[in-house]
């Protein structure tokens, strides 16, 4: 659980970046706003969550467009979208999609909220118009569907049976256990709050359910006036640590890779994102990517993060998100033409109101990285290729069938348990079957051709004869 931005900032010792720099790139990622409860399924944001997600976006238009800001990023449009400039994607989820457009909505607000003159097109008759909504601005979003192997960059914890197995493995832990066993009676002190849940019963009221408990009550704290009792901030307070103990132990564990594979698409992504911006020198300015809770887990533990600050083994709170500036050290008119002159900044924001603080990467002791070392780190924790994902994962997505191996003989004998030599006799004589049988087939027709031949040979002679005594 994140304490306060304002107390990070002592925690993390890091200074504030120079004014003498340009930033050429950006990438955010956030999460969702306030919602609905996971527990019963198609969560949806609340009108809390769309206005904490367009305040946060507003928020680094403040930051990364207005003109008069330190951070702005060279040379980028300040009020008017431009397509080339902006990447945005989001999984095929409404709630994430709705992320993004509400972040995108306070990016670039209705040119009309900024400048009427902006706002409106005259055509050669005279007519002047604008887009509805008092100049909405229709930013292009990626949506990311299920079947496509582009889900994997922000969904790569879904459809993967090894990171399920990974996770699931926590609960034969000693620590979970022991969890498990300590804190019976503290929860089971919330059957009040719950019993009304239809599925739910007195012994799923445990360690085990964690994060789902904390969910449905922290919803209900929020939106539900009639929740049974007061609940005080110490019991919210454990409700959240013990979900943000068993939320990161099924996100992230050095000794088992696989637990972080949701993190480690993520993290494919921004490199690839961040690499565009390099290759096309600067002309892709801002990429936003809208993702869950789970993924930000994966990179505070896959990134080092965690040895910074033990905030980073909390839940991030709604609207959270994580930035990263690829800038140069110096004021320049132009991208840079060496790019060992970059060098990649990562900041970080709980929630929708704090402040976008600075944290070491890799667990550097500085506060910014070296491009190319930033590349090196990035590469030895991602996962980069949607092959890789399937291969990883074991997964039966149907775009990993290209990739997909058959099986293999084991100790001389098929899959079914016939040895090889077996098998080999089987299908010669199954070969010699088919082969006998082509050849009758091939005697009938040509006996029944000759056969054919002969009738007609003999009907055309008596035609002739009869022809003859006429």
């Amino acid at each position: 659980m994140f304490v306060s931005s304002s107390l990070l900032v002592l925690l993390s010792g890091i200074a504030a970046p120079s004014l003498a720099e340009t930033v050429h790139g950006v990438l955010v990622l956030t999460r969702h706003g306030d919602r609905t409860s996971k527990h019963y399924g198609r969560q949806a944001l609340t009108s809390l969550g769309f206005e904490q997600n367009f305040q946060v976006g507003n928020s680094y238009r403040s930051r990364y467009l207005f003109s008069t800001s330190p951070q702005r990023i060279f040379n980028i449009s300040e009020d008017k979208y431009v397509p080339a400039q902006i990447y945005a994607s989001a999984p095929d989820q409404s709630i994430l999609i709705n992320t993004a457009t509400a972040f995108l909505q306070g990016f670039y607000p209705p040119l009309g909220s900024i400048s009427p003159q902006l706002a409106t097109q005259t055509l050669n008759n005279g007519t002047a118009t604008e887009n509805p909504l008092n100049g909405y601005q229709y930013v292009f979003l990626h949506g990311a569907d299920a079947n496509s192997p582009d889900t994997i960059w922000l969904k790569g914890d879904d459809a993967c049976p090894a990171l399920t197995n990974a996770s699931e493995s926590f609960e034969n832990s000693v620590e979970f256990q022991a969890k498990l066993e300590s804190t019976k009676a503290f929860y089971a002190g919330f059957w009040d709050f719950l019993k009304g849940v239809y599925d739910y019963t007195p012994q799923k009221m445990t360690y085990a359910k964690a994060f789902d408990i904390f969910d449905l009550i922290n919803v209900a704290n929020i939106h539900n006036s009639s929740i049974p009792r007061n609940l005080t901030s110490e019991e919210l307070f454990q409700l959240r640590t013990l979900a943000d103990s068993a939320e990161f132990a099924y996100n992230f564990n050095a000794s088992q890779p696989a637990r972080s594979i949701g993190g480690k698409t993520l993290t494919g992504a921004i490199l690839s994102q961040l690499n565009q911006t390099v290759t096309t020198k600067g002309k892709l300015k801002f990429s936003l990517l809208a993702g869950s809770y789970d993924s930000f887990l994966a990179f505070f533990g896959l990134s080092n993060l965690i040895s910074v600050n033990t905030n980073f083994y909390g839940l991030p709170d709604y609207a959270s998100t994580m930035a990263f500036e690829l800038f140069t050290h110096e004021n320049t008119t132009a991208f840079p033409s060496d790019i060992n002159a970059l060098s990649v900044r990562f900041l970080f924001r709980n929630g929708s109101t704090g402040s976008l603080d600075t944290f070491p990467l890799f667990g550097r002791s500085e506060n910014t990285t070296p491009w190319s070392e930033f590349v090196m780190q990035m590469k030895s924790r991602a996962i980069t290729t949607a092959e890789q994902w399937c291969q990883t994962c074991n997964s039966p997505n149907e775009f990993c069938a290209p990739y997909t191996t058959a099986p293999t003989s084991v100790a001389g004998k098929s899959k079914g348990g016939v040895s090889n030599a077996v098998a080999g006799v089987i299908g010669a004589m199954v070969m010699l079957s088919v082969v006998a049988i082509c050849g009758a087939l091939a005697f009938v027709l040509l006996w029944r051709r000759k056969k054919e031949a002969a009738v007609v040979a003999e009907e055309k002679a008596s035609i002739a004869s009869g022809g003859a005594s006429a």
